[in-house]
C-alpha cells in the first residue's frame, strides 16, 4: 500500500511515522509512506500557498494551483483509489472507514490548513473528506496521522497477532471486553476466575457479555 500525504507543515508528520508499528510496518515493505511539501508546488518565488478570500472575511486560504500541481503530478504517475482531504466538516472518521481504506492499493491525504483549501479543490479534486471530531485544530496533519494509523494496523503482517485488530472496539459495533495480564491477584484486585479456568468456549462467551454490557454502558448508540 502507499500512502501520499500532502501537508504545508511536512516537519509535524515527521515525529507520528518514525517510530513503533508505523516505522516497523515501513521497513518491512508493508506500506510506503510519502510526504509532500505543498510549498514545493508554489507558482511563486515566495513559496507562497495561500492568499485572502474573495468576499472579504477573516483568515487566508489554501491556493488552487499549488494543489492541483501536486496532485496532477502523483495522478500521472500511478493511479490513486481514494483522494482524501481532513477536514472538520467531512464524514466522521470510524472502524468501518479504516477498514475499507485498509484494503485499497493508492491513496493521497490533503491536509487543510488557514480558513481551509479552495472550493474548487473539493468540488473537482477530492473524492472522500473525513472528519476526526466536531472541533477544529490548527492543521490536518494530526488528522492525517490519525487516520494512517488507523489504516496502516489493519495491513496484514503490521501487527504480530493479526486476530488482534479484529478483536477491536468497534469492529463489530461493539466496545472490547475487559483484559487482565499477570499477577493473578493484585492489592486484593483478582483476575475474574472465568479467565483462569482453561475453558475457552466459556471464556469467548464471558467476553462477548462483557462487551455487550459495556456498550449499553458507554455507547449505546452503537447498539
Amino acid at each position: 500500500m502507499r500512502i501520499d500525504i500532502i501537508s504545508a507543515v511536512p516537519e509535524l508528520l515527521s515525529g507520528p511515522f518514525n517510530s513503533s508499528i508505523i516505522k516497523k510496518s515501513v521497513e518491512k515493505n508493508l506500506v510506503d509512506i510519502y510526504i509532500h511539501n505543498l510549498r514545493d508546488y508554489s507558482v511563486n518565488k515566495y513559496k507562497s500557498i495561500d492568499d485572502y478570500q474573495y468576499g472579504g472575511g477573516a483568515g487566508m486560504v489554501m491556493l488552487i494551483e499549488p494543489i492541483d500541481k501536486c496532485i496532477s503530478k502523483l495522478k500521472k504517475e500511478r493511479n490513486y483509489d481514494e483522494i482524501i482531504y481532513m477536514s472538520p466538516d467531512g464524514m466522521k472518521l470510524n472502524q468501518q472507514t479504516c477498514n475499507k481504506l485498509s484494503c485499497v492499493k493508492n491513496i493521497i491525504i490533503l491536509c487543510g490548513h488557514y480558513k481551509g483549501i479552495d472550493q474548487r479543490v473539493r468540488d473537482n479534486l477530492i473524492t472522500m473528506e473525513i472528519s476526526i471530531g466536531d472541533y477544529v485544530l490548527t492543521g490536518g496533519e494530526l488528522p492525517a496521522a490519525i487516520l494512517t494509523d488507523g489504516i496502516i494496523r489493519l495491513i496484514p503482517g503490521v501487527l504480530g497477532d493479526e486476530t488482534s485488530a479484529l478483536t477491536d472496539s468497534f469492529q463489530d459495533n461493539l466496545l472490547s471486553h475487559p483484559v487482565y495480564s499477570r499477577p493473578k491477584e493484585y492489592n486484593n484486585w483478582p483476575v475474574p476466575e472465568i479467565l483462569l479456568s482453561g475453558h475457552q468456549k466459556e471464556i469467548e462467551k464471558w467476553r462477548t457479555e462483557q462487551s455487550v454490557n459495556l456498550t449499553k454502558k458507554k455507547r449505546p448508540d452503537l447498539l
